[in-house]
């Protein structure tokens, strides 16, 4: 009787990704603490000699948040989500820089494309990682040398060389029997890191780990296990699952238990269709609806154009339009109305916008502001394609 393959899941993530990307453009960077989540007016002067000036995060004053930074940041306790300002404090001399989301998702693409050329069945995550079934691969079974899984091994490392050549950036690749387990093996030898595991190498590896690195342990929930004297996923194992069903519920105890030993039997999903599509942006000052009401205008006329482009490029119209508002005490409001006929284009969607608005108090000064539109289906015959937009 013929033995079924052993399944191989790989988790690839992006190496700092949007810093790497923009490293590619200012090489003279490469090695020096450089944080993305500055505006416009941190781009980058180039000068007469040549040179450029950056923007110095000690020089930032507003209410902004990090996008992302590069190891050397990251070495002096900035991070991904943390604010500016407070960032600054712990490393005042790193550079920053404006985001640039079109050459990031340019890039996606690119990176995308030469996984698919290695292996095509990917499930995707995000603009900077994915999820690849190696498992029927040619070669995924076999040995090489002493290398019991020296195959896959070898496919991993192609998925990566095919990365660097296609878009100069690196990747880190877990490559394990399943989704749960390749998500935590991808962080595990970052940068540049390929890391392969089987379920033997769980009390070794992934036990040690904080339960946290587990995807879906959110906060809440970690402090909860913290109170319950819970802080590494191999105490999380030793649990019993009646016990754990009993603190946590049927269906969260239980996963929590298969979790933490490496228990996960999702397939991939390669094709889903979007819920909803959403352009917003963060202010590098707080505006008010009525002394910054030009302002305002034309940075919600932008982000509904944006919104519209992204929509008519993706093929959707969508019913349901709303808006996101983020105030200067950090409350966030939203608001949406259902129009008649489903729309791409740009005026629909800033008419149903606008009247959104008007349902919001707009007394506090605003930091954030963002357009969406969901309930969404593929255009075709009966709906507003945006050809107008």
């Amino acid at each position: 009787m013929t033995r079924p393959p052993r399944r191989w899941i790989a988790h690839l993530d992006m190496d700092a990704f949007y810093a790497s990307v923009e490293l590619l453009r200012y090489p003279d960077l490469k090695g020096r603490p450089v944080v993305i989540g500055g505006g416009r007016r941190h781009q980058p002067e180039l000068l007469a000699d040549g040179t450029r000036r950056y923007a110095r995060l000690a020089d930032y004053t507003g209410r902004g948040v990090i996008t992302t930074a590069t190891y050397p940041a990251r070495d002096l306790g900035v991070h991904s989500g943390m604010g500016l300002m407070k960032a600054a404090l712990r490393a005042p001399q790193a550079v920053l820089l404006p985001t640039d989301f079109d050459q990031y998702r340019a890039y996606s693409r690119r990176f995308k494309a030469a996984v698919a050329e290695v292996a095509p069945l990917i499930e995707d995550r995000g603009i900077d990682e994915i999820y690849i079934e190696l498992t029927e691969l040619p070669g995924a079974q076999e040995p090489v040398g002493h290398d019991p899984y020296g195959g896959v091994r070898a496919i991993a490392l192609d998925i990566k060389n095919n990365v660097r050549r296609a878009t100069g950036l690196t990747c880190s690749i877990g490559v394990t029997p399943n989704k749960l387990l390749s998500k935590i093996a991808s962080e595990l030898d970052k940068p540049d890191g390929l890391t392969l595991l089987t379920h033997e190498d769980i009390p070794e590896r992934i036990w040690p780990l904080p339960v946290r690195r587990i995807n879906g342990i959110g906060p809440k929930a970690g402090a909860k296990l913290a109170t319950l004297d819970i802080h590494t996923i191999g105490e999380l194992a030793e649990r019993e699952r009646p016990w754990l069903v009993q603190q946590f519920g049927r269906s969260y105890g239980a996963w929590l238990h298969d979790a933490s030993h490496g228990v996960d039997e999702r397939a991939l999903v390669t094709h889903s269709e979007p819920v909803t599509i959403s352009r917003e942006t963060t202010f590098d000052r707080d505006l008010h609806a009525k002394r910054d009401k030009a302002e305002l205008s034309a940075i919600f006329t932008r982000l509904v154009e944006q919104l519209a482009l992204d929509l008519q490029r993706k093929g959707y119209v969508g019913r349901t339009i709303g808006i996101k508002l983020r105030f200067e005490d950090f409350k966030t409001v939203t608001r949406d109305m259902t129009i008649e006929a489903p729309t791409a284009e740009a005026a629909t969607i800033r008419l149903a916008a606008g009247l959104c608005l008007k349902r919001v108090d707009l007394a506090r000064r605003i930091r954030l502001l963002g357009v969406r539109v969901s309930a969404l289906r593929r255009a075709g015959p009966g709906s507003d394609p945006g050809a107008r937009a």
